[in-house]
């Protein structure tokens, strides 16, 4: 895997634009890369996917180990969702997507689990679509990259149709976050091509009657995909009305997702899964024999609160407020690392099955929401 460079197109954001990719720049500076890209060989393709496969596996037996021992107090879960939980765990409540971030090492070939963003993972839009109308554009002729997933989008949703509640599936994230609302009405389109009634409503209209969550025009919810972490909504003054929820309304992702989006999930799979090739050693309550190793806040997210340390020395953190739940702490993984910066590979899981990957570039070895996204082919 390496990059490769492009001769630029002075016409690249307005060829983004124009497919409704809106935040390609931020503050003037480019998040996404148009010049540059990676190019992977069909075999670490085929690594990645079996890796995401394995560890998807690995992650669904995991949850049932927390579930079955009650390991929530680890996660910092409220007792009251501890229910809900279960509940949505023993019905096989829907789930959609995920996305596993990898550290790749280029000399040994192999790759590193670094976290699981199960419950609100994004730069969807850009791997399913922006990166497939590149390719497009600069290799015509090469059919080539490891991303079907919009197919599989459209496919999950109509496997999951008949198992929905009520006619109408709502979708909803936080207002004046383009990124957000591009993500979701991304995702919204592929469940209306399955031929699935949806509905736009932001978080902040959701309202509650007494009985149920409802919509602007009173009308019950009864599903909803919501693009909004559980961590925050079980912290907000409605959070308690999930549990009283006389329809039991369907969030997708499902609230058993709250322990695999948590990252006292690496601990857990590092004790089931000892010396696993794809796991880095992980654990609570500080780095035992670990001299390189990273500090990482349960439920941080985009990078922040992170503290990297070598030879039991800090050479790198990140602010941010994150770290009141506690931390967890995993051994140092070796990023792969270009002229151009430190990448990771963020690998998706739609419905079962691992179907496109993704780069993020950062100029250090902590990745953030200020990291650029890559696209890539395979070359054979």
């Amino acid at each position: 895997m390496q990059i490769k460079k492009l001769r630029i197109d002075p016409n690249w954001q307005t060829r983004l634009t124009s497919i409704g990719y809106g935040y390609h720049s931020m503050d003037g500076v480019p998040y996404w890369v148009d010049d540059y890209y990676y190019e992977i060989s069909n075999k670490e393709a085929d690594l990645i996917y079996k890796a995401s496969m394995e560890l998807w596996d690995m992650c669904l037996q995991a949850v049932e180990h927390v579930v079955q021992n009650k390991l929530y107090h680890l996660f910092q879960i409220p007792n009251f969702m501890i229910h809900h939980i279960e509940r949505s765990w023993e019905n096989d409540e829907p789930s959609i997507y995920g996305r596993f971030d990898f550290a790749y090492d280029n000399d040994q070939k192999q790759l590193k689990l670094l976290e699981f963003n199960a419950d609100t993972p994004t730069s969807l839009f850009e791997c399913g679509i922006v990166q497939w109308y590149w390719k497009k554009h600069y290799f015509p002729e090469l059919t080539d990259q490891f991303n079907t997933i919009h197919e599989q989008l459209v496919e999950s949703w109509g496997n999951l149709k008949p198992y929905l509640k009520g006619d109408i599936l709502h979708f909803s994230c936080a207002k004046e976050t383009l990124e957000d609302l591009t993500n979701v009405e991304y995702l919204r389109d592929t469940a209306i091509q399955t031929g699935l009634q949806t509905k736009l409503i932001y978080i902040d209209d959701i309202g509650w009657n007494g009985r149920n969550f409802v919509d602007l025009e009173g009308e019950q919810i009864r599903s909803i995909f919501k693009l909004y972490p559980w961590e925050w909504m079980v912290n907000e003054e409605f959070g308690v009305q999930i549990v009283n929820d006389l329809n039991q309304a369907q969030w997708i992702e499902p609230s058993w997702k709250m322990i695999l989006s948590n990252k006292a999930i690496l601990p857990i799979l590092w004790e089931l899964f000892p010396d696993h090739p794809n796991l880095l050693a992980s654990y609570f309550n500080g780095p035992n024999h670990l001299n390189h190793f990273v500090k990482k806040p349960i439920l941080s997210r985009e990078g922040a609160n992170i503290e990297m340390y070598y030879n039991n020395e800090i050479i790198h953190e990140t602010n941010g407020e994150y770290g009141h739940e506690g931390y967890i702490y995993q051994e140092l993984a070796t990023l792969h690392r270009e002229e151009t910066g430190f990448s990771i590979i963020g690998s998706w899981m739609i419905g079962q099955e691992s179907c496109g990957i993704s780069f993020r570039e950062s100029t250090m070895p902590i990745t953030t929401d200020q990291s650029r996204f890559i696209p890539h082919i395979i070359r054979s």
